[in-house]
């Protein structure tokens, strides 16, 4: 594990944009797994401006949403597959037969993660994931006590995770699960970019990155991974000690 602490979150979206344009312009057809949500975001928005800017082609890449909430139709603008739409496919010229997002309306939602798995598998695994950390440690929707051991799965939400994720919604609205890749997935994933910012995740990075690796910090399963990058802002870092 790299730990990267930069001066603020321009800076640190800055860099994890730079790690996908790098990664594109070497590997024309990488497997690119992304979350959405607000930690993310001004990272995909400087993605595509440099993408545009650079005449950079996704029309190659497979593109993996890491997750999203099960029973929210893809047009409400708090579910993932609307971020994406929004923030990354509406600008850069990803392939739709090579993007691959979780149905959450699905009638079966395990048949929803074994074809998922089946995409990543049969593409080689996935090159690079992005992704931020929950309050409560989660990543994705791996929330705490979860087994590291796992693929894509549907998973039952925390109260924090139900609480805060309202912020994404117009309305108040019902979230019990989610469905999304799993843990096992990030350990086999070639790079990893974990991001945070903000003081407000001070404590939960000093636990992941200090404290014990343990199911029931999921972030903490970060430091496992031989070639992950964690790139955090001053805010996010002020309770490190070492």
């Amino acid at each position: 594990m790299q730990l990267t602490i930069f001066k603020d979150y321009h800076a640190l979206s800055q860099q994890a944009a730079d790690e996908i344009i790098a990664l594109v312009k070497h590997k024309p057809d990488a497997v690119l797994c992304l979350a959405s949500g607000s930690t993310p975001l001004l990272t995909c928005r400087l993605l595509t401006e440099k993408a545009l800017a650079q005449h950079i082609d996704f029309s190659g890449c497979i593109f993996i949403g890491l997750d999203e909430w099960v029973g929210i139709p893809p047009e409400n603008e708090g579910s993932c597959a609307y971020f994406f739409h929004n923030q990354v496919f509406k600008d850069l010229n990803f392939s739709s037969s090579r993007i691959h997002l979780f149905n959450a309306l699905s009638e079966n939602p395990e048949q929803e993660c074994e074809a998922m798995n089946k995409v990543i598998f049969e593409n080689g695994g996935i090159d690079l994931m992005l992704v931020g950390v929950g309050m409560n440690g989660h990543i994705g929707f791996n929330e705490p006590g979860v087994s590291f051991d796992l693929y894509a799965h549907v998973a039952e939400l925390d109260e924090t995770t139900t609480s805060i994720g309202q912020k994404y919604f117009k309305e108040a609205t019902e979230l019990k699960q989610g469905i999304t890749l799993g843990l096992k997935h990030l350990l086999e994933s070639k790079k990893v970019l974990m991001l945070a910012n903000g003081s407000k995740k001070a404590a939960i990075i000093q636990k992941a990155l200090e404290g014990e690796i343990t199911n029931r910090l999921p972030a903490s399963i970060i430091r496992r991974h031989p070639n992950s990058m964690v790139m955090i802002d001053e805010e996010a870092a002020v309770m490190l000690e070492r």
